[in-house]
């Protein structure tokens, strides 16, 4: 009866730590992407450095408010991407190897990149992980598909 106890917590405490494979829930995401340009302004203060990102079409064109450990990209008034240092427990240097088993069967491995989809927000919201030729991450992306 002890072994079938020590059996028990083994797999309870094994089924916490492997990964499940879902999508992240965007309560960690939707507190960044969305947000207006004042409420952004409010919680964040005023950015270190604001740059432009040039798109292929004018309307692809970003102002980029850039802070310690994340980067904001704004459309008209609202953020719609945000690049971090970290999410979903995978960080920046860290190996594709790692960033593919901790996102699990839902991730869509891309070669140099990797998407998963996040759930239960108004719009449709997703993560991407880059790798550079090293196989490391060097970017993580969340993002509004919509725009």
């Amino acid at each position: 009866m002890k072994r079938a106890g020590i059996v028990f917590l083994f797999l309870l405490t094994a089924s916490l730590l492997w990964p499940q494979g879902q999508p992240p829930n965007t309560a960690e995401f939707s507190s960044l992407v969305g947000i207006t340009l004042a409420d952004l302004l409010e919680h964040y203060g005023p950015p270190k450095t604001v740059s432009a990102a040039r798109g292929n079409e004018l309307w692809q064109d970003d102002v980029i408010f850039q802070y310690d450990d994340r980067d904001f990209y704004i459309h008209k008034d609202r953020v719609w991407q945000v690049r971090v240092a970290s999410a979903h427990g995978i960080s920046v240097g860290d190996p594709k190897q790692a960033a593919v088993l901790t996102l699990g069967n839902n991730a869509v491995d891309m070669g140099d990149h990797l998407l998963l989809p996040a759930v239960g927000s108004a719009w449709p919201i997703m993560l991407r992980v880059n790798f550079n030729n090293a196989g490391r991450v060097s970017a993580i992306f969340i993002y509004r598909t919509d725009y």
